[in-house]
């Protein structure tokens, strides 16, 4: 009599670890790459690398936008004196630096990585062409789109709308030094009430600062959902991958 090889049990705890998402877009203020001191903070890209690196061996598909507020931000630099439009391209220049950073730290941790500008600059970095970066992303290459929207007077969160939308992303997951959205600064309340889940138009009706106008209109508009999530927490964003409740999810 011919034995059959026994069927293997599909446990509950395997099924859990599939990632959720196919495709994502990180958006990474320029503040966590600065970590305490300011500028770039070497153990904060690492920190940040290692993060990334943990789901893209999951095989998910990650597009990062970081912002460069560590460096200049424009619009605090109208504010002193340069003309808004300079100001912002400056601020532009600034986020090319930290994707360049971030690059070599995920390059160092084995994550093949390219950078594609909004701003031509073909020596450091690709033109941003869509195609061409979601064939990096299809390749399992992590795509950091600098540059912003190649546009003064738009913020990185538009730039990070823009792009998860242009490349098929299902959700755009915002790291921040908070663990979600609140209906109040948590620092200043210590009776703050964190969301576990908001609709686009309840965050809007309580005027909750989650992206700027543009970027929240542009989500809303095309059903992207957002995850706002505490980077700093070790391991927050592969539990957001398999399923966790982490942060605050608006959709």
């Amino acid at each position: 009599m011919k034995i059959m090889p026994a069927k293997k049990k599909t446990t509950k705890k395997t099924a859990r670890q599939k990632p959720k998402f196919r495709r994502l877009l990180l958006k990474i203020s320029g503040e966590v790459l600065g970590g305490k001191t300011g500028g770039i903070c070497p153990e904060s890209v690492h920190d940040v690398a290692a993060q990334v690196r943990e789901v893209a061996r999951l095989g998910v598909q990650i597009g990062v936008v970081v912002g460069g507020g560590n460096i200049f931000r424009g619009l605090q630099g109208s504010e002193k004196g340069i003309e808004r439009a300079t100001g912002d391209y400056m601020g532009m220049l600034a986020t090319v630096i930290n994707s360049m950073a971030l690059q070599d730290a995920l390059e160092k941790q084995g994550v093949a990585t390219r950078v594609q500008s909004a701003i031509s600059m073909s020596q450091v970095a690709e033109p941003f062409i869509r195609r061409r970066a979601m064939r990096h992303l299809e390749k399992g290459r992590v795509v950091i789109f600098g540059g912003g929207t190649g546009n003064p007077y738009c913020s990185t969160d538009t730039a990070a709308a823009l792009r998860a939308n242009e490349i098929g992303a299902e959700v755009i997951l915002k790291a921040t030094k908070v663990d979600g959205i609140y209906d109040s600064d948590p620092k200043k309340n210590p009776n703050a009430k964190r969301f576990t889940k908001i609709s686009y138009i309840d965050a809007l009706q309580k005027r909750l600062k989650i992206m700027d106008s543009t970027a929240f209109s542009l989500c809303m508009d095309n059903g992207m959902p957002i995850v706002v999530f505490d980077l700093f927490k070790k391991h927050n964003f592969r539990k957001i991958i398999l399923g966790g409740r982490v942060g605050t999810r608006v959709s």
